[in-house]
């Protein structure tokens, strides 16, 4: 059997003219041809009648004859019809079911645009247009049927006395919808023959290697797409759930607004696709799917008719609180608007063409009737529904007279007025979709217009009436098509056969009748740059069961700020936990997935939602811990200047001349440099006092120790002294006692020096402690640790020496001796220094230089008390033993 596209070579070979005395042209002849036969067989090299015949009987067609007939194809039925298996010779045609109002208002659009082309003088004068209209049902197989009818002429036509009294159709406007239009505009395709779509929006029909003879007076889904995903991601809504339908448009609309939406950081909770003739068992699944989703926000794409079993069920279901967004498919669609259907669809959100009002439309509507004259076929099966009634006239083909109960129906007069019913079909005051048809007509007019030379021509204003022309020619000009027609719209195609993507936002809302009205609450311009595309009145908008907030479709509730999402494992990125950000760090927008860490020396707030300065700290003369160590510092200044006192007072006694007083006094002065040099340690770290603290501590300390060295040693050598023919303590007299003290100072005084030179120790903001509470302590940095360790390791050298000597002379017989209160004081040294070391490691901050200091002053405070308070005691309180036999075991209390 020879293909269809073996047949349409055939017929699109034929050339289309133009005839001003409506007279039928001559067919040019082949010398071979393709016919059919009276068994349907296709026959090769016969003669070519007027007409070749596809099939037994013919299907039904609202048509009107002209000098240029134009084609349409529009889906009258949304039910289609099952397909016949079989292999007869001659398949009897079945009927579609489900008459769609608004398919018809389509349809009678086109009619009334001709008529208007018509009565236009100055488009297309001279020249009479017709048009061949056949229902497509929705469907693929029933579109390419019509289609080889549409563009056939039948000898067995029983509405004409002829194949067509006109031309063959040079153009067809259609489809609705995008597998049907892909099907058709396949097969027109390689004959370079116009195809005009008012509502077929998929993307894939974009590309013109497949499509070449394609245009559309519709934007591409694409476009929609961008605009859904811009108003859905506007209105806060990134947990969403998709239902589309088995066909090419939803396919490939959800594909793209599911690649856009995960851009964009939504998420999909679920995707539902109603098959084409879906069960009772899968419909209640589907509606079970979105009610047990915790998504409340469903994204359409689909057509009224294939959604509205599953609108059904969840009717039935009294089913609340879902948002529904829709695509231009079904957003204006009457169908839907029934008050069983409120509850549920009231505040659907979604795109649709620009409305307009055609003016004369709604008269041109009104004033329809039926007819038996041939071609009427729609008109009167379009009468019939809406009056649920029958015609009687004869030879009526309705679609609805072959089923039982047609006859049960009353008769129609014709004379019934179309304003006593409510229908979708005299709903024009903005019509989207027609416009469209509207436009769609208007440009192969304005094509043809420039094809046959309307204003150029030897006599101007009347068109080449003689001229043929090709499909092919009428593309390339229709194509090049630019005017601005009445509603100051600039009708164009670019390089893709594609309009300027506009589109209006609609609302669905109850008027003061309690019916669902479409509401404009803002627009889409594609073409408009990014930021100025989405315009859109939110004050305006009324929500699903008429509320007015934004409702909220979230898997989980955005992050307040202060807190990060942490996503939970195998979930979707919208489903997340909410965790507060670490300390140091901060999120201060809702929905934050990350926390910012805050910039060296600033920390976060309480809130953890901004960065605040971090607090300085460090042991200030303010602080409580500040102001008792100065007092104790202060306390151990004004003690050893009055043992110093005490001392110069009483120079003259035994028991201060004896052991040295030099090296007494000396020993005054160093504890008294120990003292101060705490203070040194408290206040805000700076440049000179971070270099002159170890270093004052280191000396202060070797000079005390070293004084209580030379004491222990010439305590050793006046007992030894007493021996006979000894000269000990002779050879180490006061010049040697000042030698020793200077030798060894000068190695810890060498050992300072080279510190502050080499690596001085310098301020420092420590951000890293007291981490949680936010506060900086600012400290001393020691660039080498190593030399802050030598200092202390000297001080303990000569400590443990003193210690070693002292305890060796504790039981010489003086009745004074100043070898134990040396060995106590070393003992309290020793004690408060080994206790410093864990303590000094172990504590944090301001504490550090604390210890450090509580142990200067303890260390300190032993050394006055235990080598000085004794002698003092006896100078102030025990006079009579201040005399040299009284530093003697003889001396009696």
């Amino acid at each position: 059997m020879a293909s269809p596209r073996l047949i349409l070579w055939a017929l699109f070979s034929l050339h289309f003219p133009v005839l001003s005395d409506g007279k039928e042209r001559e067919e040019p002849s082949l010398e071979r041809s393709v016919v059919r036969n009276e068994e349907g067989v296709i026959e090769v090299g016969s003669s070519l009648p007027h007409c070749v015949k596809l099939a037994a009987g013919e299907p039904l067609a609202l048509q009107s004859g002209g000098d240029v007939v134009i084609g349409g194809l529009f889906p009258l039925h949304y039910v289609a019809p099952k397909q016949d298996q079989s292999y007869q010779s001659k398949p009897q045609l079945k009927p579609c079911r489900g008459f769609d109002h608004r398919a018809f208002r389509w349809i009678m659009t086109m009619v009334f645009a001709v008529e208007e082309i018509n009565r236009n003088l100055s488009l297309l004068p001279g020249v009479h247009l017709g048009y061949r209209i056949m229902d497509s049902c929705d469907h693929v197989q029933t579109g390419l049927k019509a289609l080889l009818s549409l563009v056939n002429r039948s000898t067995q036509s029983q509405t004409l006395p002829t194949c067509l009294a006109d031309s063959p159709v040079p153009a067809v406007i259609g489809l609705a919808s995008s597998s049907p239009t892909r099907a058709v505009a396949h097969t027109l395709g390689p004959f370079n023959f116009p195809l005009v779509s008012y509502f077929a929006t998929c993307t894939c029909l974009t590309d013109k290697s497949k499509y070449p003879s394609f245009l559309r007076t519709v934007p591409s889904d694409l476009f929609q797409v961008r605009g859904l995903v811009q108003m859905v991601t506007y209105l806060g809504w990134f947990w969403v759930g998709t239902i589309g339908t088995t066909d090419d448009y939803s396919h490939y609309a959800i594909q793209e607004f599911s690649s856009q939406f995960r851009q964009q950081g939504g998420c999909l909770a679920f995707h539902l696709t109603t098959p084409k003739s879906p069960t009772a068992g899968e419909i209640q699944e589907m509606a079970d799917r979105i009610q047990s989703s915790t998504a409340v926000v469903v994204v359409v794409f689909a057509t009224e008719g294939q959604l509205l079993d599953l609108i059904l069920e969840l009717a039935q279901r009294n089913a609340t609180g879902i948002q529904w967004v829709a695509s231009e498919a079904w957003v204006t669609a009457s169908l839907l608007t029934s008050p069983r259907f409120h509850s549920l669809l009231e505040g659907t959100l979604g795109f649709s063409f620009p409305g307009v009002r055609i003016p004369g439309l709604k008269e041109f509507l009104l004033n329809i009737r039926p007819s038996p004259k041939p071609g009427m076929a729609f008109v009167n099966m379009f009468w019939e529904e809406l009056f649920r009634c029958r015609l009687e006239f004869k030879g009526n083909q309705s679609a609805d007279a072959n089923y039982k109960g047609a006859a049960e129906k009353p008769v129609c007069t014709g004379s019934e007025d179309v304003k006593d019913i409510d229908s979708s079909f005299t709903v024009v005051s903005q019509v989207r979709v027609s416009y469209n048809v509207y436009k769609a007509v208007y440009a192969i007019a304005h094509a043809l217009h420039t094809l046959l030379n309307c204003d150029s021509g030897e006599h101007y204003g009347r068109c080449e009436n003689r001229k043929t022309f090709t499909s092919r020619q009428l593309l390339q000009h229709l194509k090049k098509v630019n005017f601005t027609n009445q509603f100051e719209e600039k009708i164009s195609f670019d390089s893709n056969g594609e309009p300027v993507p506009l589109y209006d936002i609609i609302n669905w809302q109850k008027d003061s009748k309690g019916e669902i009205r479409f509401i404009k609450v803002g627009s889409y311009d594609g073409s408009a740059p990014l930021k100025e595309q989405l315009q859109i009145k939110q004050s305006t908008i009324v929500w699903t069961s008429g509320q007015s907030e934004v409702p909220a479709s979230q898997c989980s509730s955005p992050c307040s700020p202060g807190s990060r999402q942490a996503r939970r494992p195998g979930e979707p990125h919208c489903c997340f936990d909410c965790l507060p950000c670490a300390d140091g760090e901060i999120s201060n927008q809702t929905g934050s997935t990350e926390c910012t860490k805050c910039a060296e020396y600033y920390w976060s707030d309480r809130d953890q939602v901004k960065c605040v300065a971090g607090v300085e700290e460090f042991l200030s003369f303010h602080d409580i811990m500040g102001i008792i160590l100065v007092t104790l510092t202060l306390l151990g200044v004004v003690l050893t200047t009055i043992v110093t006192a005490v001392f110069q007072r009483f120079r003259s006694t035994p028991i201060v001349k004896a052991n040295n007083a030099e090296i007494s006094f000396l020993l005054l002065l160093s504890l008294k440099l120990c003292f101060l040099c705490s203070l040194v340690f408290i206040g805000q770290p700076s440049v000179w006092t971070c270099r002159l603290r170890q270093a004052l501590f280191g000396v202060s300390f070797v000079l005390c120790l070293s004084c209580l060295l030379v004491k222990t040693i010439v305590v050793l050598l006046a007992f030894h002294a007493n021996a006979p023919g000894s000269r000990a303590l002779k050879q180490f007299g006061l010049s040697q006692q000042r030698t020793l003290i200077l030798c060894t100072t000068a190695p810890q005084i060498i050992l300072c020096a080279g510190c502050l030179l080499g690596a001085p120790p310098f301020p420092f903001k420590n951000p890293n402690y007291h981490a949680s509470t936010g506060k900086i302590v600012v400290e001393c940095k020691e660039p080498w640790p190593p030399g802050f360790y030598l200092v202390l390791g000297y001080i303990g050298l000569l400590a443990f020496v003193c210690l070693i000597l002292a305890f060796l002379g504790r039981k010489l017989p003086d009745t004074f001796n100043e070898a134990k209160l040396i060995t106590f004081s070393m003992l309290i040294f020793w004690a408060v220094w080994i206790s410093f070391i864990p303590a000094y490691v172990s504590s944090p901050g301001k504490f550090t230089v604390a210890v450090e200091v509580f142990a200067i002053l303890a260390s300190s405070f032993g050394l006055l008390l235990c080598i000085f308070v004794p002698k003092c005691y006896i100078i102030l309180l025990r006079p009579q033993r201040n005399i040299k036999k009284g530093m003697t075991r003889k001396y009696l209390t």
